[in-house]
């Protein structure tokens, strides 16, 4: 089976295509990519899809509206997370799948969190990665980043966080005004007395040299039945890749497996 290259199909939901891979048999798990990321650059490139592909489970990720190949609306209100939770919940029940673990990273894990919070029968196992307390507290001021995104050029853009996000949006070929919509709506916080609402077993993973992620153990404090992961000298950019992070995802899931049985 090749878990280098995957085929690429589509469905509609909300007025919008979106796209979506589809590999292997087994156990699913739903993969959810982070801001200005697509499926295959947050899933494939870092090798997740071989890595879980090879342990047995069957690999759905989608790209999420506004990236990759799907749909990319500029109106900032077709971004919250509770949207993009519904397009992940359609993408299940498009395919047949009552229930999944799921994946998310960074943007990602706020849209998982989402999903977990509004349709929980469809959780099996929940996955954060980049995204402690952040996700209730919000990082700091992202309107810089909109802002860059929508500048003429990479040269015109001064701020640090500004330019990593813009030269990543141009790296991967983006529409940059769908991105800057995203951005402005994605960031919604969820309240931490939603979070204590989730029951499904969770594994928070955050790189220790993560400025933008808050505390892994702070958000799983908050929690019914999750655990905190430190990514030992990993950025947010680079934790998403890191061995140690899989094995711990590996675990994770067998973990759940071995509960439920």
């Amino acid at each position: 089976m090749n878990f280098n290259l995957p085929d690429f199909d589509s469905f509609t939901h909300d007025g919008l295509d979106l796209a979506y891979f589809d590999v292997g048999s087994g156990e699913p798990i739903l993969l959810i990519h982070g801001f200005a990321s697509t499926a295959s650059v947050n899933w494939v490139h870092p090798g997740w899809l071989k890595t879980l592909g090879e342990a047995g489970y069957r690999v759905i990720a989608l790209d999420n509206r506004g990236h990759g190949k799907s749909d990319k609306p500029h109106d900032p209100e077709r971004y919250y997370p509770r949207l993009m939770a519904g397009d992940a919940a359609a993408l299940l029940d498009h395919l047949g799948i009552e229930n999944a673990h799921v994946m998310g990273y960074s943007m990602g894990a706020r849209i998982a969190a989402n999903l977990a919070l509004a349709d929980p029968e469809k959780v099996r196992g929940l996955i954060f990665g980049g995204l402690g307390i952040a996700l209730c507290d919000g990082a700091g001021d992202w309107d810089p980043i909109a802002e860059a995104l929508r500048a003429p050029s990479l040269d015109d853009v001064t701020h640090e966080r500004g330019r990593m996000f813009r030269a990543f949006a141009d790296q991967t070929r983006s529409d940059r005004i769908a991105l800057a919509a995203c951005i402005e709506t994605s960031r919604e916080l969820v309240s931490r007395e939603d979070v204590g609402r989730i029951a499904a077993p969770t594994l928070i993973g955050v790189g220790t040299r993560d400025d933008l992620a808050g505390s892994a153990q702070t958000l799983a404090g908050l929690m019914q039945n999750a655990r905190a992961l430190d990514i030992p000298n990993r950025d947010h950019m680079l934790a998403v890749g890191d061995k140690v992070f899989k094995q711990a995802v590996l675990d994770f899931l067998q973990d759940v497996a071995d509960t439920k049985n």
